[in-house]
């Protein structure tokens, strides 16, 4: 089974009204057997994240993955940790992919939040700030709503950030 390797980050900013999150919309594929994208589909958050690529340290593709997806730059606070999953390619050769993705809880530096390339735009449909509180129920994926709760637990117990 091939093997990948990613990183992002769990980007968070004080607020009057609490912490901010960084979450990003992705571009979804319209549908294979449609042909055309699903008209009511729910709206899909993520964190952003990419591929580690050759020579690159975990943290520093975190780092280049937030500014590319967000326009945003932030100062690394912390590993939160590693999620693993098998998932089925739905491109090329519909191989199974053993996938690792370590999340780093970052503060907010510069930078305005969805100012991004045009490139980016194939990836990335819009980036947002959301409210941290209650923001694991608004992502999609189970592992990046886990790193979600690891944020907010690890900023309870650092009051000074």
């Amino acid at each position: 089974m091939e093997r990948e390797i990613s990183a992002g980050g769990v980007v968070v900013r004080p607020m009057a009204k609490g912490w901010e999150l960084a979450a990003i919309e992705p571009r979804k594929e319209p549908s294979v057997a449609t042909g055309s994208a699903k008209r009511w589909q729910k709206l899909l958050l993520a964190l952003p994240k990419g591929l580690v690529d050759p020579g690159e340290k975990p943290e520093q593709t975190a780092v280049r993955e937030v500014a590319e997806e967000t326009g945003l730059t932030a100062a690394l606070v912390a590993k939160l940790g590693d999620v693993k999953y098998v998932y089925v390619r739905s491109w090329g050769d519909q191989q199974r992919v053993f996938k690792i993705v370590s999340f780093y809880l970052f503060r907010y530096e510069s930078g305005t939040i969805d100012q991004i390339t045009d490139d980016m735009r194939i990836e990335v449909k819009r980036a947002l700030w959301i409210p941290l509180a209650g923001a694991e129920s608004k992502l999609a994926y189970k592992g990046e709503k886990d790193m979600v709760r690891r944020a907010q637990e690890y900023l309870q117990e650092h009051p000074e950030l």
